[in-house]
Formats: C-alpha cells, structure tokens, sequence
C-alpha cells in the first residue's frame, strides 16, 4: 500500500522538477526601449548578444528584447507609446519623463543600488544628488560641462602661457585679434566666439566659463541683506555682462556670436576665424581635434582652466535638481531583479568592455599581444552611456590626453548649483522673467542699451513674473546655507 503511494509522490516531485528546470533554461525576457539601440542596427543586435552571454556567465542569463520607437523625435514618440500603456521594463529618457513619473509608473532606482554595487560605484559626484531629487532616471557619466579650447600651436604663437586670470584671458584675445595667427595678413579673426542655440539664451556658453570669476556661483545668491535673489538681477551678473560688453566693444568677442549655430561656430574654429570655442568635456575634444586636423593635419587642440576673478574661479554651477536624461525602471515591470541585474552588469568591467570597446576583429584585433583599435571605433558609441573608470580601465586609451584633461578639469572645477524644480503653475512666470533677461542682457552686450539702465531691467524682470518666483524661492531656500 505504500508503494503505491511513494510512486505517485515521486512522480509529483519529479514533474516539478522538470518545471523547474524548463523554467531555468527559458530565461525572462527584458524589454529595452533606447534612443540610437534598435534591432535594425547589426551591431546593437550583437551588443544584445554579447550582453547576454555575459550575464550567462555570471548566472543571471536574460534575454533582451529591444523595443523599437518610429523615427523623428524620441521623446515625444516614447511618450506616445508610453501613454499608450505600452511600457518596456527599462526606458531611456531623453526628456518627457516628467508627465511619466506623476502616473505613477516610474521606479524609484535608490532602494535597489544597494543590490547592485557596480552601478552604486559608477555614480558621479553630480549624479548622487540629482538621484536623491529625482530617483527616477539614473545616468552615471561625467558632466556635460564645457570647457574653453584653442589649438596648441596658436597658444604657442601668441608667446602666452595658457590663461589663468581674467586679464590673461583678455590679453590672449588681443594677441588673437591682433597677431594674424592665421597667417593671411588681414585682421579677421576674434578671440572667442559661442553658439546661441534654443532654448539656451545668447550668453549660455560663455557663462560655462565666466560665472563663477564674477561671483555668478548658483542660481540662487543672497544679496547684501541676506535676502535670497535670483543670479539674474544680482550685482555679479551685473558686473560679468558688463564685461561682455568690453569684449564686444573691443572686437575680440565675435559680433555675430548671437546668430551663431554649433556648426557655424565650429567652421569659424576649424577656418581660423576665431581662436577659442567652448567645448563639451570628454570624447567632444576628440571629435574636435579629429575635424581640426583634416583642415590643418597634426593640429593639436588643448582645453584651457576656467579664468579666476574677484568671484573666485570655476566652471558653471551644475544644475544637481534632476537628471534630465537617462535610465528608468518601470514600476510595473515583473521583472525588476532582472533590470537591476542587467545594468549592474553594464557597469562591470565585462559589461563596460563590451559596452565601450566593441568587439575583437572589429572595433580592435590583437597584434603580436598588443590590441589596437581600428577605424571602426571611431563610429562606434556605449549604447548604457555608463562610464565607470574605477571598475574598467581600457587595453587603449579611448580618449587622448586633451579630452582626459577636459573631463579632469570638469571635475576639479566642479560645483553644485541650488536650483530646484519650481511647480508647474510657475512655468509662464519664469518663461516671462527669463524672456526680459534674454532681451535686456543683448541690448547691454550690443551697447543699444549702457549698463547703468540695469535697475530699470530688475525692475521689468520682477514685475514679469521674477518677483513671485523669487518669493517662492525664499520659501524653498531659507534655512539652507
């Protein structure tokens, strides 16, 4: 009679066994929805692979099936297709999250770092404030901060040490304007020139470098009485705009830098109608260097310190309120572990070789023991955007010297900003206040206008809207040093 029991147990036993095994041979399934990473693309496709076959070694084998958004403008076709309850398990934003995160649908990502130690270590000194703001999209990559950089034999041939000071950063102009570098015989080239490109304002990149020398330090600054003010109105932006006029006036600013798009100021560098540009930090110089050379082969470009002033010296404040673009988890997928899993390993060093290098025979080979990469690198991108130098150092430097000076000087001049993300009914409010400033600051900059109308501008600023957000402020910041 036992017998006969014990024989259908066992078969019972035995079933679940082998459901259990089907089940761990039919790895789950991840959806990923990205910007640039789709199934069309032979290399994504084989990136999939490779990231698979890694966490396969490492014992969490998935599967990855990449969702692919329509053409023409991600943001807005994302959120198309997340509103329309289709959402993958992990998304990348590029704007549009907002709205996303009110439904309730986004993850919160600081709970789960603790489980995932690679991607905890991979935060920048940015990205761990901004997470704390905003939990719900996570981008470990340098600061998108930009830097001051001319070409290395200019700077040699204006007899000048690389500027350090304001008036170092002038006299480098004039020896610009003044000293035919270019060598064609007429006085054609300026000093610095900037890309005005909306939304950001006309004196955007100029800022990156010359707020923090006039005391500029953060959105927010106290005034004389203590009193919280926006930086717009305060007497240090007075004072740096002021300094802008000079160099207008003096034609070692551009003076067509307000009409000027990124790639018209690109051709004026490359063509020697100007000496410095602002560039973003990182691979950014390299591309740089790379278009330099095809006009002028062998030109090496160098990135220049931040000027110090009676502020002080540094980069611009980093907005630390949010990320404003990077990976979110959904906070309806069943498969959490799996996401956190997945990008944990993108920022291991098995995940970061295969993220950031490519693939042997194609983006490098090995020669006699030594790996080299090939021209296909040059158009191969991270696909995790996850840059993690304390867990991966490459077999070849990625970047050349010039761009690791400009991501170590983003990090030496590295300062938070205050700002904060106001309510949505005061959106109308600042777009009006910062629409005075646009207006005004130009007109200050041209001469139409002399700075001592600068109370008349405070004046129309507040009364547009900047007095109710800087009384909001004030209920945000006061308590805060």
């Amino acid at each position: 009679m036992s017998k006969m029991l014990l024989g259908p147990a066992l078969a019972l036993v035995f079933a679940a066994a082998l459901v259990s095994s089907a089940q761990a041979a039919d790895p789950v399934t991840i959806r990923v929805v990205s910007k640039d990473f789709t199934k069309a693309n032979p290399d994504d496709v084989k990136l999939v692979s490779a990231i698979e076959a890694g966490m396969a070694a490492k014992g969490h084998p998935i599967k990855i099936d990449l969702v692919d958004v329509p053409p023409g403008g991600y943001a807005d076709k994302l959120s198309l297709m997340l509103l329309s309850g289709d959402i993958p398990d992990l998304i990348y934003f590029q704007g549009g999250d907002q709205k996303i995160v009110e439904q309730g649908l986004l993850e919160d990502w600081r709970p789960w770092l603790d489980k995932a130690p690679n991607l905890k270590n991979a935060l920048w000194a940015h990205n761990k404030p901004r997470l704390e703001n905003y939990p719900y999209l996570i981008y470990p990559f340098p600061v998108r901060a930009k830097v001051g950089v001319m070409r290395q034999d200019w700077l040699e041939k204006t007899g000048l040490p690389a500027p350090q000071t304001l008036d170092d950063w002038e006299a480098l102009f004039r020896k610009i304007v003044d000293g035919d570098l270019d060598g064609n015989g007429k006085k054609d080239t300026y000093g610095i020139t900037v890309a005005t490109i909306p939304p950001a304002g006309a004196t955007d990149e100029l800022d990156e470098i010359f707020n923090q020398a006039f005391g500029v330090s953060a959105t927010w600054l106290k005034d004389a009485s203590g009193q919280w003010i926006h930086a717009r109105v305060s007497p240090q932006e007075r004072d740096k705009v002021a300094y802008y006029r000079k160099l207008f006036a003096e034609g070692l600013l551009d003076p067509d830098f307000i009409t000027t798009k990124w790639d018209t100021r690109e051709d004026k560098f490359y063509s020697g109608r100007v000496g410095v540009i602002l560039g973003v930090v990182g691979v950014n110089m390299d591309i740089y260097q790379g278009k330099m050379r095809q006009v002028h082969p062998g030109t090496t470009l160098v990135p220049l310190d931040p000027p110090k002033g009676p502020g002080g010296q540094g980069l611009r404040a980093v907005d630390v309120s949010r990320e404003s673009r990077g990976f979110a988890m959904s906070a309806i997928s069943e498969h959490k572990e799996d996401v956190v899993a997945l990008m944990d390993f993108m920022a291991s060093p098995e995940g970061q070789q295969i993220d950031r290098m490519g693939f042997e025979g194609e983006e490098w080979v090995k020669d006699g023991g030594t790996i080299k990469t090939t021209d296909k690198m040059a158009t191969w991108y991270p696909r995790f955007v996850i840059d993690q130098p304390d867990a991966w150092t490459p077999p070849v430097p990625l970047l050349s010297e010039q761009a690791q000076k400009s991501i170590a000087l983003a990090q030496k001049y590295y300062a938070p900003d205050d700002a904060f993300v106001f309510p949505s009914e005061y959106t109308a409010r600042l777009d009006a206040a910062e629409n005075v400033y646009r207006s005004y600051v130009w007109k200050f900059i041209s001469g139409e206008l002399p700075i001592d109308k600068w109370d008349e501008y405070v004046a129309e600023w507040n009364a547009k809207g900047g007095a109710e957000i800087t009384e909001y402020a004030r209920t945000k910041l006061n308590g805060t040093n």
